[in-house]
């Protein structure tokens, strides 16, 4: 399984520990950037190269996941839903149940962290929930994604 992973500036030490922490349990992971700390960059222009490979990914039936992060992850997930195939939920605290019901219900391919609300603890246990959790592949949950998809 790829693993595609990018950030802003907010995003960026979290990105780095994530990516150090994914690869340690066997997980290919890619960097999109930034590659190095500038409080002057910008979200989308790392959030789109995470996204463009996970859409990209998902017409070739390729399995991989995008991980983005900033400071409230609100940006980064409306970039990456603007890319056909990307299904991108938000995660910034509270209860772990949304990131099982976004791959169980939505099959989400992206998640989108938020460093002002959750610590780098709580986002590694979150990225593993995310990560460990299928899609269950229901008939009326595979429609509803069907759906989305038409959307243009």
């Amino acid at each position: 399984m790829k693993i595609y992973i990018g950030s802003d500036h907010a995003g960026f030490e979290m990105k780095r520990e994530l990516e150090v922490f994914l690869s340690e349990r066997g997980y290919e992971v890619s960097d999109c950037g930034p590659k190095s700390y500038d409080p002057q960059d910008d979200y989308p222009d790392y959030v789109s190269v995470v996204a463009k490979n996970v859409s990209q990914n998902v017409s070739k039936d390729l399995k991989s996941f995008g991980i983005v992060i900033g400071k409230s992850g609100q940006g980064e997930a409306m970039v990456a839903n603007r890319f056909p195939n990307v299904r991108c939920a938000i995660f910034y605290g509270g209860s772990k149940h949304v990131l099982t019901l976004s791959r169980e219900h939505n099959d989400a391919n992206m998640l989108s962290l938020g460093t002002q609300f959750i610590t780098t603890k709580e986002a590694k246990e979150a990225v593993l929930l995310w990560l460990n959790t299928k899609f269950s592949g229901e008939e009326r949950h595979v429609r509803r994604i069907k759906k989305i998809e038409n959307y243009d």
